[in-house]
């Protein structure tokens, strides 16, 4: 048998592709590529799904614990194909599908409001905010206005 001479460029190029979709399918949706089992990638997708469930639990706890054993299925659903952004941003958008329904639960609704008071989204992923943030919210007690000076937070009842 003689050995086969391949170009080394062109077999990382190959397996660079088929790197590319395997992560694809693992996080963003996509289908197996060929030579992997189906059954498998999706298991191994639900996996994933769930370790960012318990990333984003760590990060957002008034969420994880309001929501309870509804938490998990909620971030499959709202998260299931789409790449990962980071727990902070992945659970920002998890409460905010929930909010937009009008099912966030209140201590949720305040940990938002406080997420969104130090934080703005660029590039899909929420950075530090500069300066004062202004977000009102529905809190457990009513209506009130979170506002941010420096590092600290200050929740004003609104008339």
């Amino acid at each position: 048998m003689t050995p086969v001479a391949t170009d080394p460029a062109a077999a990382r190029a190959r397996l660079g592709a088929a790197q590319h979709d395997l992560v694809a399918a693992l996080v963003a949706g996509a289908p197996a590529p060929p030579g992997f089992a189906a059954d498998r990638v999706a298991a191994a997708a639900d996996a994933l799904l769930r370790k960012r469930a318990r990333e984003i639990a760590a990060v957002w706890p008034a969420l994880a614990v309001e929501l309870g054993a509804r938490f998990a299925d909620q971030v499959a659903g709202t998260l299931r194909g789409r790449p990962p952004a980071g727990a902070l941003t992945d659970g920002w958008r998890v409460a905010r599908e929930l909010a937009a329904a009008g099912w966030l639960p209140p201590a949720a609704r305040t940990e938002l409001a406080t997420v969104e008071a130090t934080h703005r989204i660029r590039a899909g992923r929420l950075v530090h905010r500069r300066g004062v943030g202004l977000p009102a919210t529905r809190t457990p007690s009513g209506l009130a206005l979170a506002i941010r000076v420096g590092r600290r937070i200050w929740w004003l009842p609104r008339a």
